[in-house]
């Protein structure tokens, strides 16, 4: 019999949501937009578990074609899509947390306009995020991939009335527009390579390939490309910079993108163009490099960040990291592995801080949020409470929790490789749980002394909601069910859900996707006894720091600041990343934008031009417009210089030739 799993119901059904409200939203009242948001998000979600049921059974590669997009010139590229154990794993993944997305949204956004829209967005990212993960071929997830780009930019731009939030989404698109060229050039490279934007024909002919250790040839050319695009969707040094700044849109669309979706799009096209990467070994050391160095310097920027929010954009910046170490030493199954218990932990990271929003009443200080708090804000929102700690403990690699499992397979597969950068992925590890137990110690423990603790240039926060403004005089509160009841389910999975790769049953699972054509550069995940100990004791470590500085010992950060005053402002102001930016790019692009093309270029060239063209026409029309006269005996007369003119040009051609 011959399995139709209609993939294309997934991303239609997404896409329906989008319509109705787009077009009908603004006439229906906050509960009706919010059922077809929600409704056809769940729709898409029982499809994509239905299609995993279905094929499950069979687990062969599946393609479906549904016509030709462009067939022109030799090449043909077809609406296609396909399902194996990788894009299995990111259907179900991006769904199910978007729906659980879905479901917070329509309490955490009910007081807000623009409602519909908000979830027309919410439904349409969705629908670019199944053409990304499903599609077939280079250019098809070219075009998901340029979506989910646009659409975040009007997610994090929807508060757009905020001059922050505009500013922060139009950060985010440019930025991801550097790294999409890098992309767009690689898809040129691979046509004039392998004359064709399949993945089933690229990578057949790549396996016939040698492995490039020689030196650098095409394939690590469009290796790196690809990675450039790679960095921007999924925020690696130099390109992170968007990410931090994009919490300034809802908190819902800060776990919906910072989550399971856009920024492991990269981590899933590097995965997926694995037959490639494992024959191009220097692009791949690049790959580890930059994940490594991100990874560190993400967590070093975490450490006193005081806006909770901002705390858990830079552990994402962090974790992607991580997932490209993995990758790059080709242990693609550990990497998407921590992509998916990521997705789970991460996104309910980002939805207990939303809240914890709601309960202090739009504050994101976490030192602030304390102050609202007599006795600890875990008396009064104990559900969120216990759900934050779940994620907080999966992230930080706590035994038995979700990201341990993870974790340990990337770190494993790393130390078989390059001992230094699973040296920098152990200290990370230990940064990790020391910033994010910190996280958990100030917002939900009440400070022993009364006091927050310094800053060295404390503002107040500009990224909070519209609708809830800081109520000082007004205690904390729970959230409603609708926004517990996705924490609760995402608890369950930061916890359990790491139980999948006991065994490496997770990562043999996905093996079949990564068939190379080449022998695994590493040994089996998680064999190694020291990386497990190491593991488990900075783990244990950042726990205990954490607990000793903010709890036991809150004084011990104050003295700690004193001594070391430019260190920590250092890191307190993110190493003036941003600034460095503005002064070394954007101020000097806004200087020759404005003195030389609004001044000078546009005067000269543009208005040069169009007033040279103008008087060029008056000149002609001037000059021929005597020439219809209506007077005969002009006319012969031009009739005879013409004639004259001829004879004249032909004789002398003529004695020429002669």
């Amino acid at each position: 019999m011959t399995l139709d799993l209609h993939l294309w119901y997934v991303p239609l059904l997404c896409f329906a949501g989008f319509a109705l409200n787009i077009i009908f939203g603004r006439f229906w009242s906050h509960a009706v937009a919010g059922v077809v948001g929600v409704g056809f998000s769940a729709l898409a979600f029982a499809d994509a578990v239905w299609v995993a049921l279905r094929w499950l059974g069979t687990q062969t590669p599946y393609l479906e074609q549904h016509g030709n997009w462009i067939s022109a010139a030799g090449l043909t590229v077809p609406f296609g899509f396909q399902l194996d154990q990788l894009s299995l794993v990111m259907l179900l993944v991006v769904t199910g947390v978007g729906f659980l997305i879905h479901i917070y949204s329509a309490g955490y956004m009910a007081h807000e306009g623009g409602f519909y829209r908000y979830f027309a967005l919410l439904n349409l990212f969705l629908f670019f995020m199944m053409v990304l993960v499903l599609s077939s071929n280079y250019a098809l997830m070219f075009i998901g991939w340029e979506g989910v780009g646009f659409v975040s930019y009007m997610l994090i731009g929807f508060f757009f009335r905020r001059d922050s939030a505009a500013k922060a989404g139009l950060k985010a698109f440019v930025v991801n527009r550097i790294g999409d060229f890098g992309f767009l050039i690689a898809l040129f490279l691979l046509f004039q390579r392998f004359h064709s934007f399949d993945f089933t024909s690229i990578f057949a002919q790549a396996r016939t390939l040698p492995v490039e250790t020689s030196g650098a040839g095409i394939l690590t050319a469009i290796c790196l490309l690809l990675f450039v695009g790679a960095t921007g969707k999924s925020a690696q040094i130099p390109l992170y910079v968007w990410l931090p700044d994009a919490m300034e849109g809802p908190t819902p669309v800060s776990a919906l993108i910072h989550a399971a979706t856009m920024v492991t799009a990269g981590v899933y096209m590097v995965a997926r163009s694995a037959t490639l990467y494992v024959r191009a070994p220097q692009a791949s050391a690049v790959v580890l490099g930059i994940g490594g160095a991100t990874a560190l310097f993400a967590a070093i920027i975490g450490l006193l960040q005081r806006d909770i929010k901002r705390v858990l954009a830079y552990s994402t910046v962090s974790q992607l990291g991580y997932m490209f170490m993995a990758c790059g030493v080709l242990s693609y199954g550990a990497g998407i592995f921590h992509l998916m218990t990521h997705a789970f932990f991460k996104g309910l990271l980002f939805l207990s801080a939303g809240s914890v929003i709601h309960a202090a009443h739009g504050e994101q200080d976490m030192f602030e949020i304390r102050k609202l708090s007599p006795g600890g804000l875990r008396k009064y929102a104990p559900v969120t409470f216990w759900c934050f700690a779940a994620a907080t403990c999966a992230i930080s690699g706590i035994p038995g929790f979700s990201g341990f499992f993870s974790k340990d397979q990337i770190l494993s597969a790393v130390f078989n490789v390059n001992k230094f950068w699973w040296a920098i992925g152990t200290l990370t590890a230990l940064l990790t749980s020391f910033y994010m137990f910190r996280a958990l110690f100030i917002t939900f423990f009440a400070n022993p002394e009364g006091t927050a603790e310094p800053s060295p240039s404390h503002a107040h926060p500009s990224g909070q909601e519209p609708s809830e403004v800081a109520d000082h005089n007004t205690l904390p509160h729970e959230s409603p069910a609708v926004m517990t009841v996705p924490l609760i389910i995402l608890a369950l999975l930061s916890t359990f859900g790491g139980l999948v790769g006991l065994g490496d049953r997770f990562t043999k699972f996905l093996s079949p996707a990564f068939q190379t054509g080449l022998p695994p550069a590493t040994g089996p995940a998680g064999s190694d006894t020291t990386v497990f100990a190491a593991s488990i004791t900075v783990a244990l470590l950042g726990l205990l720091l954490a607990w000793w500085f903010y709890l036991k010992n809150p004084a011990a950060p104050r003295r700690l600041a004193a001594s070391f005053p430019a260190l920590r402002a250092l890191v307190f102001n993110k190493f003036w990343i941003d600034e460095l930016y503005g002064a070394v790019i954007i101020t000097p692009l806004t200087v020759v934008s404005r003195v030389l093309l609004d001044r000078g270029v546009e005067q000269t060239i543009v208005d040069g031009g169009v007033q040279g063209t103008a008087w060029l026409a008056s000149a002609t029309g001037n000059t021929t417009r005597r020439q219809a006269s209506g007077n005969l005996r002009s006319y012969a007369a031009w009739l005879g210089t013409a004639a004259v003119a001829v004879l004249f040009y032909v004789l002398v051609v003529g004695f020429r030739r002669f």
